[in-house]
């Protein structure tokens, strides 16, 4: 078993970049086409290298892998395609010693329907307490108990042999847990003191605000308040008991928590809540320069009456990826047409991209950075028939699902599958090897290179505060200790302001020396 983390903060997460790794995805280092955790030991080097300061794991845990592992069949055992536990707790610590701490998710609105759980309720009894199963309605029992719809598409609820129907807000496979039941509580901070023990230095929440349901599963369509399943106020007992264990070992909280009430959404960064929680609306924000500074300002406000940092992020496994997003003539943000809508400029979308990267790397608080992110890959199109994302066929074929940005990473340019390993589980698209690491490694200006320099710079910000800075129409202009950081987000170039050293641009300057559009650059004031 790796060290536990010491029962002591020293803030490294208010400032910290964290990677997110998606194991299935990341390297494969068995070779038999599926990332696994000895890919991600071996590509420790390149994340030390890329200068992060931890780790992110979408879910490692044993599962049936129907929603790419968001179905947890056993919490504590690492799926047998991923590694084992022991290789879980070596990679923890070799991380650590490179200075790399391991953030693990948690999915705590539900489970796999092969959870024992689950099977045991499927048998009858007294296990059904731990979920939500009701009869139907309707003369028969034919009809759900009530409207509530899937995340996934499709009605909410399925029914069973013996006629009664299960909960489930997300797909069929994935049940929802009843967090009125102390069972369920109690598990989860065991769950919690579990990965804690063997090193962990944090958590991610998965679906944070759905957890607790109105006893009364009434229909969304009655209009009531509160929503009966979404940011519902018993949420807080539930973090405020994760805190206390969180606390005795120093490891801190990122909550997946989408809501539109700023004040709603800040009630969970509480000082004796969750430490942080994800930003949405930078992500969701379309390429302009007034809604990106209202994102900003709008965020950093949230975030000031309880103290916590605000986090940045740009894409991760749910979100078409950047330079795909902001290569459309449309760059908002839009589940429904991720992959269709207006073509896609490649070359925009990766000016856009790194000027993006310089833009978020520069704001106060932390950055989240998506696996292949800092190689400018864009959203791959996945032949239907390939497609193992639930999204695409609960929607009868009309959300392409997001597997585009989950396709096996390439490495090495001159190997087969671009180095991944094996033939990769989601098909690699022609070309894959020209994003390779090794290629842009030797290439001072790659996406990579620009992420490498950037990150190793940024710690020259500080905790300094953000101060807006005059700027023209399309350009936004701020200083953070004695860094100012430029981006011209308008179709002219603008002259820099004036400061004393040049320390990093997304792309060149013009033959004046003026910022062109769709660029951003780094300054000493």
């Amino acid at each position: 078993m790796g060290q536990p983390t010491p029962a002591t903060d020293d803030g490294w997460w208010r400032s910290a970049v964290i990677y997110q790794v998606y194991v299935r995805s990341f390297a494969d280092g068995d070779g038999d086409g599926t990332g696994d955790l000895a890919g991600v030991r071996a590509r420790l080097p390149y994340l030390a290298e890329l200068g992060v300061d931890a780790l992110w794991f979408t879910p490692w845990y044993r599962s049936p892998m129907k929603d790419g592992g968001y179905d947890v069949a056993d919490y504590r055992a690492i799926d047998p395609a991923f590694g084992t536990l022991a290789e879980a707790e070596k990679l923890i610590a070799e991380a650590r010693e490179l200075g790399i701490r391991t953030i693990v998710d948690i999915v705590p609105n539900h489970v796999s329907d092969q959870h024992p759980w689950f099977r045991a309720a499927l048998a009858g009894g007294p296990g059904r307490e731990l979920f939500h199963f009701r009869p139907g309605r309707g003369e028969h029992g034919e009809l759900p108990p009530n409207d509530w719809q899937s995340e996934f598409g499709g009605p909410a609820w399925t029914r069973l042999p013996d006629g009664d129907w299960y909960l489930h807000l997300f797909a069929p496979e994935q049940p929802d847990l009843n967090w009125a039941h102390p069972a369920v509580r109690q598990e989860h901070e065991d769950i919690l003191r579990f990965w804690f023990e063997r090193g962990v230095a944090g958590v991610r929440i998965d679906s944070a605000a759905l957890l607790a349901k109105d006893p009364e599963l009434p229909d969304v369509t009655d209009g009531r308040a509160p929503h009966p399943y979404v940011d519902r106020d018993e949420l807080h007992d539930v973090y405020r008991a994760w805190r206390a264990v969180a606390d005795e070992y120093g490891a801190v909280f990122v909550g997946e928590v989408w809501l539109p009430d700023t004040e709603r959404f800040a009630r969970y960064l509480r000082p004796d809540e969750l430490h942080t929680a994800f930003n949405f609306s930078f992500l969701t924000c379309p390429w302009d320069a007034d809604r990106l500074r209202t994102s900003i300002d709008d965020t950093l406000a949230e975030h000031a009456p309880v103290g916590a940092p605000a986090t940045w992020v740009l894409c991760n496994h749910d979100v078409t990826r950047t330079v795909t997003r902001y290569g459309r003539a449309d760059t908002g943000f839009d589940f429904a047409t991720k992959a269709f809508g207006t073509p896609t400029d490649l070359a925009l979308g990766t000016r856009r991209a790194r000027a993006a990267a310089l833009l978020s790397l520069a704001l106060p608080g932390t950055v989240y950075v998506y696996q292949g992110e800092e190689l400018g890959l864009p959203e791959a199109d996945i032949p239907p028939d390939r497609i193992e994302d639930p999204m695409h066929a609960r929607s009868g074929g009309t959300d392409p699902g997001r597997d585009g940005c989950r396709v096996p990473l390439p490495w090495a340019a001159g190997e087969p599958h671009a180095g991944f390993g094996g033939d990769p589980w989601l098909p690699q698209p022609d070309g894959w090897a020209a994003y390779a690491a090794d290629r842009q490694a030797e290439d001072p200006g790659s996406m990579l290179s620009l992420y490498r320099a950037a990150i190793r710079l940024r710690p020259e910000s500080g905790d300094g505060l953000l101060t807006w800075l005059p700027a023209p129409d399309g350009v936004l202009a701020f200083t953070r200790a004695d860094v100012l950081c430029v981006v011209n987000l308008a179709d002219t170039p603008v002259d820099l302001p004036a400061h004393t050293e040049l320390l990093l641009h997304s792309g060149p300057l013009d033959t004046a020396g003026r910022l062109p559009g769709d660029t951003a650059v780094w300054l000493r004031a």
